[in-house]
């Protein structure tokens, strides 16, 4: 019995000497690098297994430095063996969302075919990736449902003309118009409201930071446009 509170009272000190070590460490990075990272706030730092690398996430992104952030370590971590890149899968995992929780009421909707398979894209209505992605890939996929959320971030226009969208008649129809054939919508009635201004803070709360960006039932997302033969196989990937 002695035996027994003498490795518990041993071991409730080493894990506490290993949480107080952990800490220093973390204070001693934060205190190094922080000043240098432009007015970026580091949101956690994190031992990594891989040659005594730290993880340091900063808006979304993820860097690298040693124990006391003498040095900077900007890149991705590849397993040699699997050829997987670390670092890419750390992104998409800690950058994951809950699906369920996006406000799709803030979307337009549109239903192709059954509608079975469905994602959440964010766009720029002046964003040319986005107008590609549209004229290709999601004009070309079938049997998906598509919540397009209208993600203002280039100009003053891009608000203009997602207003306009979202007040038309038929707010899907008026997307593919302006993003597919280049027909602008007519200019919103007096007293229509649109729901620029919490998509904007949605999309900055996802830390989206370019689009187009699609967000999938899982939780992942792409950054950026994708041929419909990438985007069938990330679908056929989520069965």
């Amino acid at each position: 019995m002695l035996k027994t509170k003498v490795a518990v009272l041993l071991a409730t000190g080493l894990l506490a000497s290993c949480v107080e070590a952990q800490n220093t460490t973390e204070a001693t990075i934060k205190k190094a690098l922080e000043p240098r990272l432009g007015g970026a706030k580091i949101e956690s730092i994190r031992e990594t297994p891989y040659s005594g690398l730290y993880e340091v996430r900063v808006a979304g992104d993820i860097l690298y430095t040693d124990k006391k952030g003498d040095y900077l370590f900007i890149g991705h971590v590849y397993d040699t063996k699997t050829s997987t890149n670390l670092t890419r899968a750390r992104i998409e995992e800690v950058n994951k969302i809950k699906f369920s929780d996006l406000p799709l009421e803030l979307a337009l909707k549109q239903v192709k075919g059954n509608g079975k398979r469905v994602i959440a894209v964010f766009e720029d209505p002046n964003c040319g990736y986005c107008k590609r992605l549209r004229q290709t890939t999601l004009k070309e996929i079938d049997n998906v449902t598509i919540y397009t959320f209208m993600y203002n971030i280039l100009s003053e226009d891009s608000f203009v003309k997602s207003k306009n969208i979202w007040c038309a008649a038929d707010r899907v129809k008026a997307w593919d118009d302006w993003m597919i054939n280049n027909k602008l919508p007519p200019a919103a009635p007096s007293g229509c409201e649109s729901p620029n201004d919490q998509v904007v803070a949605l999309g900055q709360k996802l830390r989206i930071q370019g689009t187009p960006a699609i967000f999938f039932t899982d939780g992942s997302r792409i950054p950026g446009a994708i041929d419909l033969k990438g985007l069938e196989a990330k679908l056929q990937s989520l069965k």
